[in-house]
Parts: C-alpha cells; structure tokens; sequence
C-alpha cells in the first residue's frame, strides 16, 4: 500500500469529495444501479445487430476490469488477468440468475472498496505505489472512474437497441 499522510488539507478533502462523486457515477453520468435495472433477464444475453457485447459481457467485463484495478492498488501480490481473453465472459449469456445477482454484487462492494480507499485521509493519493511502474492511487481511481462511465455508456446503447431503455 502506498505511504500515508497524517493532516488532509482542505485540498486534499475536496479532491476525495470530486474522486468519491466521479465514482458513484457523479453529473452527467448515468449510475449503475439506474442502468443495470429492470433489465429483462431474456435480454441479459441478447447481442443487438452489429454491437459486440451483450449485457452480461458488459456486466462481466465492468466487475472483472474493475476488481482487478481495485486489487492492484492494494495488493502487491496481485496477477492481472491476461489481456484480453481474462477480461470478457467466455460466454455471450449469464450461466444463471445467480451468476447475474453475483457480478451486480461484487462489482457493488468492489466499488465501495475502492471509495473507501479513496476517502481513507491516510491513503497518499499522490505517492507512486511501489509495485507498479509509476501508478498513484488517484490515477487509478481516474482510470476505474473513466473504464467504468465509457462501458456502462455502452450498456445503456446496448438497452436502447434491444428496445430495455426508457
């Protein structure tokens, strides 16, 4: 884990504040809980003409993609999945409901790790975590902010074509 500080200045309050909004899917960015609702579980498998992904790709790839930013940044022991094939379901469709229900689940609680870990005053969000090749706690907290509103864009395009979308 990166070194941490003792006294958070107001600063360094108000850019937890803006990361902690950015994450939750802040301004004009659409939340997931909004977007993940109310899908028909006929539909989680559905590909619409000429997109590549199905929901539950887009679900599977967001939780996947995402624990493994969170567990970069806080373990030095951590593997990546290998690129590309360990970040994409091998499938178009969730196996069950309970697959489903499970990657909602867990990519809920890996988003909630990663605010805490934002919002601990004593994580430096500046100081280059020491496993990595120059990554800071913020940068990673930017790049899961900027991953997660571009894939769940496409999810919401991917209800709009199935005709799930308000």
């Amino acid at each position: 884990m990166p070194k941490t500080k003792k006294k958070p200045n107001t600063e360094d309050l108000h850019l937890r504040q803006n990361l902690l909004y950015l994450l939750s899917g802040g301004g004009a960015h659409a939340k997931f809980d909004d977007i993940i609702k109310g899908l028909p579980p006929d539909l989680r498998g559905a590909k619409p003409a000429n997109f590549p992904h199905s929901p539950w790709m887009l679900l599977e790839h967001l939780r996947i993609a995402q624990w493994d930013i969170l567990e970069f940044s806080r373990n030095p022991k951590h593997k990546s999945p290998d690129w590309p094939s360990g970040y994409w379901p091998q499938s178009d469709t969730s196996p069950t409901h309970t697959a489903w229900t499970n990657s909602i689940q867990q990519f809920r609680r890996d988003l909630k790790t990663m605010q805490s870990l934002v919002d601990n005053p004593n994580t430096d969000l500046f100081a280059k975590i020491p496993w990595g090749d120059g990554q800071t706690i913020l940068r990673e907290a930017l790049l899961l902010a900027d991953h997660n509103a571009y894939h769940l864009a496409q999810l919401v395009d991917v209800r709009r074509l199935l005709g799930a979308w308000k």
